[in-house]
């Protein structure tokens, strides 16, 4: 598993379950919790409001990073608005890699 794979010590963040939300059988939390005492390991949420005090100074930072190509993202495009509800769906059940957008028109 990854946390045995993690250094002492070691930070875990978790965001972002929104493919969790509607599952008929949610999964359980970690199986191995032993290794949470033997390595030291801190698991802690968070949420984007979190740092929202810091909201202009990322905008500025990620805008650089973007210019010069140090942030680079993926877009998962569904084409036609008659795609959405299945194009929404597939987002909930983790079906695309990056962002899902909706291209209404061509």
């Amino acid at each position: 598993s990854v946390l045995q794979q993690m250094n002492e010590g070691g930070r875990i963040s978790v965001c972002g379950q929104i493919s969790q939300y509607n599952l008929a059988d949610p999964e359980t939390g970690p199986r191995l919790t032993w290794l949470f005492i033997v390595k030291r390991l801190m698991m802690r949420g968070f949420l984007v409001f979190d740092h929202s005090h810091r909201y202009i100074e990322a905008l500025r930072e990620m805008a650089t990073w973007l210019a010069d190509g140090r942030l680079q993202y993926r877009e998962d495009v569904i084409d036609g608005l008659e795609n959405a509800p299945a194009a929404f769906i597939g987002m909930l059940q983790g079906d695309n890699t990056g962002k899902r957008l909706v291209r209404l028109a061509t």
